[in-house]
């Protein structure tokens, strides 16, 4: 039977009557729900939902949101991502000039993989592809570049500025949206766009897992060390000019701060708890240096990335965040991964933010 988690009405922030787009809660709930939006309408074609039997669009139209585009995935017909545009009634900027101000015009979300008939085939292929770092030259990412770049054609034309055009995804679809928001941060032409990224994949042993905060630390101490050994080794071998370009294009994403949200429980994103705050540690060691060599850096791509083309950085690694933890207890790993837990109100939340220097 469908699950009663796609009804807005029994599992939605139904609360949220009133969103102040300046208050990161009532962001974080309605980027969360819009990305839910894109899961239901995947089940509604699967189920063959459709009309009044659509449970999709009670997820964005309680916030004001219409739906824009409706993306496709070629390799299998599934429902991947959306464009949504915000349309408050008239009274909204009148009521509230400083909240209206802060809402995006346009967001574009992607949800994750669907480990159901219909879908999961194409999902867990992409989810491979992530691991290997080969998202990018997929159809479902090409397809996500081009409704990116067109919304803000058209956010261009109805003369917003770019700051106003969001993306959001969960878990594979936070994937989709940090490439693609790297690639345009690092394209020269100024847009950086407002990322929300929730329970992004970062491959890597769950460090985090470990119980004992000294033998975490002291893992990822020595592991520092042994990516800055391998990087430098084959940095050297690429040419004197390599190590000094690597720097460079990892700084040059500094400016994009998306919104990470993650659940230490979870062990496909928990391990950007430790990614972050362990360069702090690192700098106050007196290894800062070989803590930002590691942190733009992975052992296993520097190896496979030997002798090849462009550069070894891993999609998961990224110098700035606003990293937002759930500590809530999760009993499960469904919970810990899920999407529906990040408009919860009673969540337990610790929230830093990371910059690169």
């Amino acid at each position: 039977m469908p699950s009663v988690k796609d009804l807005f009405d029994a599992s939605g922030p139904t609360y949220l009557t009133y969103v102040n787009w300046n208050c990161p809660n009532h962001r974080r709930s309605v980027m969360a729900s819009l990305v839910q939006g894109v899961y239901v309408l995947e089940r509604d074609r699967q189920w063959n939902r459709q009309g009044p039997d659509a449970r999709a669009p009670a997820w964005w139209s309680f916030f004001h949101f219409d739906l824009r585009q409706v993306l496709v995935d070629a390799a299998d017909g599934s429902i991947f991502g959306a464009v949504y545009s915000f349309q408050p009634p008239p009274p909204y900027h009148l009521l509230d000039a400083a909240a209206a101000a802060g809402a995006p015009h346009y967001v574009v979300a992607f949800r994750g993989t669907i480990t159901k008939k219909g879908s999961a085939k194409r999902d867990l292929e992409l989810d491979l592809q992530l691991v290997r770092n080969g998202l990018q030259g997929k159809s479902r990412f090409r397809v996500a570049t081009q409704a990116i770049h067109d919304t803000l054609a058209a956010a261009a034309a109805a003369g917003h500025h770019h700051h106003r055009v969001w993306l959001a995804g969960h878990s594979l679809g936070s994937a989709i949206a940090t490439l693609a928001a790297k690639t345009l941060a690092r394209s020269g032409s100024g847009v950086i766009l407002p990322t929300f990224l929730f329970n992004a994949p970062f491959v890597s042993a769950p460090v985090e897992r470990i119980g004992d905060r000294r033998v975490r630390q002291g893992i990822r101490i020595a592991h520092s060390f042994v990516k800055a050994g391998v990087a430098a080794i084959v940095l050297q071998q690429k040419g004197g000019g390599a190590a000094v370009h690597a720097e460079a294009s990892f700084a040059a994403l500094a400016a994009w701060v998306p919104s990470v949200f993650v659940n230490p429980a979870d062990p496909i994103s928990g391990e950007y708890v430790g990614y972050f705050d362990h360069r702090r540690e690192m700098e106050a060691i007196g290894a800062g240096a070989v803590g930002r060599l590691a942190t733009r850096n992975s052992v296993k791509d520097l190896l496979l990335g030997i002798g090849k083309a462009g550069g070894c950085e891993p999609l998961h690694l990224f110098p700035s965040a606003v990293l937002t933890v759930n500590r809530a207890p999760s009993p499960d790993f469904k919970t810990a991964h899920g999407i529906h837990q990040w408009w919860r109100p009673d969540l337990v939340l610790e929230c830093t933010a990371h910059y690169y220097t």
